[in-house]
């Protein structure tokens, strides 16, 4: 069995989440966003704290490596990766468990706004720093 890792970046408001839920055929494959981190599991409120992000992000990859370790054949992470960097905790955890990776970046194509409070000011920031690599 060929197991995949997919990776969703995209801007805040792109639909990240959205497809991730689509995409995981109701709950089939595991999907898993620094955002988890931050939102109540009882109440689905989302209170962001700058100062626990570090511990959202090893949360996100800890989830990620169970379920490598447990087998599971496609997952999909669904964050912003605006930054290379963000991205290689994965392309490792790929590598040491076979898994094939791939990155689909997500397009605000139907003008959405984000569903964390994130200023437009702040996106453009976010924008400016996004990367596309062409090879």
């Amino acid at each position: 069995m060929k197991k995949s890792i997919i990776l969703l970046r995209g801007l805040p408001g792109s639909g990240k989440t959205s497809l991730a839920e689509v995409l995981n055929e109701g709950g089939k494959y595991p999907h898993f966003s620094v955002d988890d981190y931050f939102t109540d599991q009882l109440n689905g409120e989302y209170e962001f704290a700058f100062d626990k992000n570090h511990l959202a992000y090893k949360q996100c990859e800890l989830n990620t490596e169970n379920a490598m370790r447990q087998g599971a054949e496609k997952i999909f992470i669904h964050n912003t990766f605006t930054l290379e960097w963000e991205m290689l905790s994965y392309f490792r955890l790929a590598s040491k468990y076979q898994y094939d990776i791939y990155v689909i970046t997500i397009e605000n194509r139907h003008h959405s706004t984000n569903t964390h409070g994130i200023s437009q000011d702040q996106v453009i920031k976010m924008a400016a720093k996004y990367k596309v690599v062409l090879f």
